[in-house]
């Protein structure tokens, strides 16, 4: 390999040791809340619980499939498939590790060498890798407003699964 296309490669084979830990530890996370504290809000105007769970689905689909796979977006208005609508906790879950495995599917087969195609996000040039590093980062944050949920309402979350 050449030592260019090697570090791509390495990147994208790290990058989803990284993902199947942090889908490892989030479900753990929903399987961890009692489904009569899914609705919770820290604050009014906070995302609940499930909306934080199912944003984390949303945010993986549009920025693997939309952003960087060039399938048209989904409307947040009227598509359903990637929010809370009355899912069930079980629905809900299923319906992240599906999505879950669909963005791992995209990106195990995602050529390493368009790691460096450059898109607009949201009025800044970021290239394909960055984005990458952007969704991971957009995973933790919505994560960890779970976590607050969680012992809000007395409880102690799952312990910490490591590299993610």
């Amino acid at each position: 390999m050449l030592p260019s296309f090697a570090q791509e490669y390495n990147f994208i084979k790290e990058y989803l040791e990284r993902l199947e830990k942090s889908k490892e530890y989030l479900i753990l996370v929903a399987e961890t809340m009692p489904e009569d504290k899914y609705e919770f809000k820290a604050t009014p105007e906070s995302m609940s619980f499930s909306e934080n769970l199912m944003h984390i689905g949303w945010a993986m689909d549009w920025h693997s499939q939309s952003l960087m796979g060039g399938r048209e977006a989904r409307n947040w208005n009227t598509d359903t498939e990637l929010k809370v609508d009355n899912k069930s906790k079980k629905e809900m879950i299923y319906k992240i590790i599906e999505t879950f495995d669909k963005t791992i599917e995209f990106i195990s087969n995602f050529d390493p060498n368009r790691l460096d195609e450059r898109l607009d996000y949201f009025g800044a040039n970021r290239t394909k890798r960055q984005i990458l590093l952007l969704l991971a980062d957009h995973i933790t944050h919505h994560r960890g407003q779970m976590l607050v949920s969680m012992r809000l309402n007395g409880l102690k979350p799952p312990r910490y699964v490591l590299y993610q």
